[in-house]
């Protein structure tokens, strides 16, 4: 059986202040500069998803790319697109940089695309 990869680009506009209570006000401006701003900043986040699995006898496909589609708006559209990433769950005791965003889209995806027989 035929291994192959398949990806997606997807993009998402969200919001966040990059803070931490373990830092002094100062420490927290000298750290983070710009955006440690108390009124929070934006970003367009880009994440792209690559699948690896057996190509299907039938279909040819690695992942049907709508059935890829769905997942991300799912997992992550519905949830942190114009979004404020501060006041999700996962940045309770996170600071919702980029790297930490990263980490927790990737954990938010790999089980619900291991279902589907697709690695990430």
């Amino acid at each position: 059986m035929s291994v192959a990869y398949f990806g997606r680009r997807y993009t998402f506009s969200a919001a966040h202040r990059l803070h931490t209570e373990a830092l002094t006000a100062e420490e927290n401006k000298v750290t983070y500069g710009k955006c440690n701003n108390p009124h929070g900043h934006g970003h367009n986040y880009t994440v792209e998803v690559l699948c690896r699995g057996p190509v299907d006898g039938e279909t040819g496909m690695v992942i049907n790319m709508a059935k890829l589609d769905e997942i991300f708006k799912r997992v992550v559209m519905d949830r942190f697109d114009h979004m404020n990433l501060n006041l999700d769950a996962i940045f309770e005791k996170e600071v919702p940089t980029t790297e930490n965003l990263s980490i927790a889209l990737y954990e938010l995806l790999a089980p619900v695309l291991k279902r589907e027989k697709c690695t990430t």
